[in-house]
């Protein structure tokens, strides 16, 4: 007890932060909802300066320096910058001067979004970067053409590809599909040229993405070890090009111990072995041998899900699932209600979050998707993170009340 008010567990840290999170909804609240609409640029202004603060006052905690030191707790800049980028966004969009019709404005409001992921990476937290681009599902819902989502998923087979073939056969099958394109569309192509320019265009970019791009992103950008989680989630062995990158993934792997292993495919297998030996009803809470004896590294953040598999097994996964389905529905509803620009982009922001995070970590915890280190909403362990949720649920909470109004 002496120990939990002294807030020397994790426990005792979680449930302040519970009642920090309480007591700011009270405040939102209580909080006239122009309020959000007249200060979202001076938010997202103060999030890229706690993010820039960052690299001269951070801690380096299990590899990412996002994180900054203050007392007994942490907080991690990049994870309150979601709240301030979804507020910024939706002032952007709701703004009657913004065609979002036009490539300028689509320009600006992708800025908006991509300056903090870069400061995220660039602070070894490649994780919470990735999750900025779901708010490019605002975009989408707001007038972006889906012609850049399908060239967006496009670009992101074409990577994948990249590392399941090779080289010459990848653009072997590329130069067979741009023929088999110009055959299908000759008639077309006799009357308009630039047909096929276009698909002499697109082969050119592919194969440049596929021959240079990928290789200077995979061999300059990522750390060796991330390198590692990709290529163990498709199931290719990581052969590193130098001696300095094998030295740096043997470092990594070193210096973690058995329960703190993120690298390679220890903790994936331990995962699937959990969530896997819960059957269809579980073991019970906290019965599991797993998840009890800690061969799960990682089970209070990034792998909770598997106490949970473990525990409740298939029935307790799908009703737990289910949870976050109704969740995202019903701010969905709730979005598609508000007669203002601003309510409903910030709605569909706090959708796009939840469910972008809630995907990657179950995918995580079964082996569909690489090891980024993203929280379960309201689940994993994690100050800053519970925070961010349930502040942008209170803010969505507030905007609804007053959704009759026009908000700019």
């Amino acid at each position: 007890m002496q120990s939990f008010l002294s807030l020397k567990t994790d426990y005792s840290k979680q449930a302040l932060y519970f009642l920090l999170a309480i007591g700011l909804g009270i405040i939102i609240l209580l909080t006239d909802s122009k309020f959000f609409t007249a200060t979202a640029n001076l938010f997202y202004l103060f999030g890229i300066l706690l993010m820039f603060l960052v690299f001269p006052f951070h801690s380096r905690i299990k590899g990412t320096e996002s994180i900054i030191k203050l007392g007994l707790f942490n907080i991690q800049p990049a994870e309150l910058c979601k709240i301030f980028v979804n507020l910024a966004l939706a002032k952007y969009l709701s703004q009657q001067d913004t065609d979002f019709s036009k490539l300028k404005s689509q320009l600006i409001a992708t800025g908006l979004v991509l300056f903090p992921a870069l400061l995220s990476r660039f602070q070894s937290e490649t994780g919470l970067a990735l999750v900025y681009f779901s708010f490019f599902l605002v975009m989408y819902r707001e007038g972006l053409p889906g012609a850049v989502l399908v060239i967006g998923f496009s670009l992101a087979t074409l990577v994948v590809a990249t590392l399941l073939l090779e080289p010459d056969t990848l653009a072997i099958i590329l130069t067979v599909i741009a023929v088999i394109t110009i055959y299908v569309l000759r008639k077309q192509i006799k009357k308009k040229r630039r047909i096929f320019f276009m698909i002499a265009g697109l082969w050119i970019l592919c194969v440049g993405v596929q021959r240079f791009a990928v290789p200077f992103f995979f061999d300059h950008v990522l750390e060796p070890y991330q390198v590692k989680r990709i290529y163990d989630a498709i199931g290719r062995d990581y052969v590193p090009k130098n001696q300095a990158q094998a030295e740096l993934v043997l470092k990594e792997e070193e210096s973690k111990s058995r329960k703190a292993q993120e690298a390679g495919n220890y903790n994936v297998r331990q995962s699937k072995i959990a969530i896997g030996s819960g059957g269809l009803f579980g073991k019970g809470l906290l019965k599991g041998t797993q998840t009890r004896y800690g061969f799960v590294p990682e089970q209070r953040t990034d792998f909770i899900f598997d106490t949970i598999g473990e525990g409740f097994g298939f029935v307790g996964s799908f009703i737990f699932l289910s949870l976050y389905l109704v969740l995202l529905l019903r701010i969905v509803t709730v979005a598609e209600r508000q007669r203002s620009t601003f309510s409903r982009a910030y709605a569909y922001g706090v959708a796009a979050v939840i469910f972008f995070h809630t995907t990657i970590n179950v995918g995580m915890t079964i082996g569909l998707v690489p090891v980024i280190g993203i929280p379960l909403p309201f689940v994993s362990y994690g100050g800053t993170s519970f925070l961010t949720f349930s502040v942008m649920l209170f803010i969505l909470i507030r905007l609804d009340a007053d959704r009759h109004m026009v908000l700019r």
